[in-house]
């Protein structure tokens, strides 16, 4: 009855396509942005460099691998970065209950699916964006002055510089607006699609059952 049905059905799987490996790609970056001691590094001076994350504080000791204090291992965050080591741990559980999220389309209707990943993803990134927001403050810390100096504090870097990490997670908050977006698009345009081809199909047996009745009349006719 919609002769538009099959290229939409088509063109909106691309799409999905799409949407659900760059979902399970940053899914997998906002793990490294995690656990990689990067958020925070020394610019170029003459003193010992180094770097920092949100569990590790790693400095140039001379040897070829650095010198880290902190990990994963022990499952605790650097004390001044717990809360936001916290939030991005939410982020992280977000997104990948979206990734897992993607199993319910062999179970429920796409647009449900679509809406349901719409949400967490919108949650992962407000939390993500907090994150990066009270990241700044936390620098008065004695990790950061030992890497940085004593001029760094609250939102003053000192000798250091914003590195890879803190960057990734900047960007991952414009790519999960965008993920968030896009699957709300393809929900609302499965939802209107839905519709079309329900009132089509009705309108489709309506006519039928007319016919049906007018056959029935013109036989007891004759």
């Amino acid at each position: 009855p919609l002769p538009h049905y099959g290229t939409f059905v088509r063109s909106a799987r691309a799409v999905g396509v799409l949407w659900a490996v760059c979902t399970l790609c940053f899914a997998v970056i906002q793990v490294v942005i995690l656990v990689q001691p990067a958020w925070i590094g020394t610019s170029d001076s003459p003193q010992p460099g180094g770097t920092l994350g949100l569990f590790q504080v790693c400095l140039d000791s001379g040897w070829p691998v650095p010198e880290c204090r902190g990990g994963l291992s022990s499952l605790s965050p650097l004390p001044s970065f717990q809360s936001v080591a916290v939030l991005v741990c939410v982020s992280l559980w977000a997104v990948w209950t979206s990734v897992v999220c993607l199993c319910l389309f062999r179970f429920c209707s796409a647009a449900t699916v679509y809406k349901i990943c719409a949400w967490l993803q919108l949650s992962a990134g407000f939390c993500l964006a907090l994150a990066c927001v009270l990241f700044p403050d936390s620098w008065d810390n004695p990790e950061m002055k030992s890497l940085c100096g004593n001029t760094a504090g609250s939102f003053s870097l000192g000798r250091c510089s914003v590195h890879w990490a803190y960057i990734l997670a900047i960007l991952g908050i414009l790519d999960y607006a965008t993920l968030a977006t896009l699957a709300f698009v393809l929900a609302n345009r499965q939802d209107a699609l839905l519709l079309k081809y329900r009132v089509s199909y009705i309108n489709s047996y309506s006519i039928l059952l007319l016919m049906f009745r007018i056959y029935l009349i013109i036989t007891k006719l004759y």
